[in-house]
């Protein structure tokens, strides 16, 4: 039979945009050799800010699963500094809404479309084209 097509998202956006700091937090360097292939550094050429829908209850989960000090200086790097450094940051904090917003928006709303993930070990950069990270390795580097 026929399939549907998938709905769009409700964010009424492309869908497309995906190299967004909730992916950068989990990427690692995989090149041989390399024992400090984390955190990439992000090198951006054109950035889209595109509002998302809330869920305080997801980012709440988010929170424990995140490197909290790898987002902070990734918003940073991309023009965004609302987050407060993590000592600040004890159990009313995580449950305050203004609080999550800024996670929230640090983690799902900014989109790097354009640049570069940079390793922090060797500086081998890898593009960024359309908001998708080409993670590929040469084959000497794998």
């Amino acid at each position: 039979g026929e399939r549907s097509r998938p709905e769009p998202p409700p964010s009424g956006g492309s869908g497309v945009l995906s190299m967004r700091l909730l992916t950068h937090n989990m990427l690692v360097c995989n090149i041989k050799g390399v024992t400090n292939g984390y955190p990439f550094r992000i090198e951006v050429d054109e950035l889209e800010v595109q509002e998302s829908e809330f869920n305080a209850e997801f980012i709440q989960n988010m929170l424990p699963k995140l490197e909290y000090d790898v987002l902070r200086v990734a918003a940073e790097s991309l023009g965004y500094g609302e987050l407060p450094p993590s000592d600040q940051i004890d159990e009313a904090t995580k449950q305050d809404e203004d609080f999550l917003r800024k996670v929230h928006h640090a983690l799902m709303d900014m989109h790097v479309l354009e640049g570069r993930l940079v390793c922090p070990e060797t500086g081998r950069p890898f593009g960024i084209k359309g908001g998708i990270p080409n993670m590929l390795l040469h084959e000497d580097e794998v």
